[in-house]
């Protein structure tokens, strides 16, 4: 039986796909603010408004780092796929090692 695969890496559990549900996931977050920011002080709306733009901020940060990360593991892994083989089969073992003690 001969399995052929067009490409290895899964549509549904894409980086993009990550990406974009952490944009939603902020913009929720921010909708929520905006919602519940009628009973709040002025002091905690902007409390919680600066909060709200350092947490998107940061997940604008992480997401293309972690964009860039897996692009270029994706390229060395394409570029040398023996050699990664053999690297993660060595780590493998080794944890298996530890982990038996």
């Amino acid at each position: 039986m001969e399995v052929y695969f067009d490409n290895l890496t899964a549509e549904d559990a894409s980086l993009d796909k990550l990406a974009e549900d952490v944009t939603l996931l902020l913009q929720d977050a921010e909708a929520l603010v905006h919602a519940s920011g009628g009973v709040l002080p002025e002091a905690t709306k902007a409390e919680l408004a600066s909060a709200l733009e350092r947490v998107k901020t940061r997940g604008e940060r992480i997401r293309g780092q972690a964009l860039a990360g897996a692009r270029a593991t994706d390229r060395i892994i394409r570029r040398y796929p023996y050699q990664s083989l053999g690297v993660v089969f060595g780590l493998g073992v080794l944890l298996g090692v530890l982990l038996k003690r």
